[in-house]
């Protein structure tokens, strides 16, 4: 059990970890799009090839974040993320520590 609890806890930790960096790619990509970035940027590419996607799929289910020019799509990827950090990564911790 105790191998269980150490893997269980690990998984919670670089879930939680991914999660966090995630939040930060979308809170870059977010602030980049305030300004006019080179599309040719090695940097900006990265950034849109990592978060484009999930926008999509967000604007495609929810039509409504994208309103008079405004995107919120950035908005609710971060909501979801950190729903996710608080109940799913905390409960997998929370189980793994209480493993004997």
């Amino acid at each position: 059990m105790i191998v269980l609890a150490n893997t269980l806890s690990a998984v919670a930790m670089v879930l939680g970890t991914l999660l966090n960096l995630y939040f930060w790619i979308v809170v870059i990509a977010a602030v980049i799009t305030w300004v006019r970035p080179d599309p040719y940027n090695p940097i900006v590419r990265t950034l849109r090839l990592l978060t484009e996607p999930v926008f999509y799929r967000v604007r495609k289910w929810l039509p409504f974040t994208y309103s008079s020019g405004l995107d919120f799509s950035p908005v609710i990827v971060l909501l979801a993320i950190e729903l996710c950090n608080r109940i799913v990564v905390r409960s997998l911790a929370q189980y793994a520590a209480g493993l004997p």
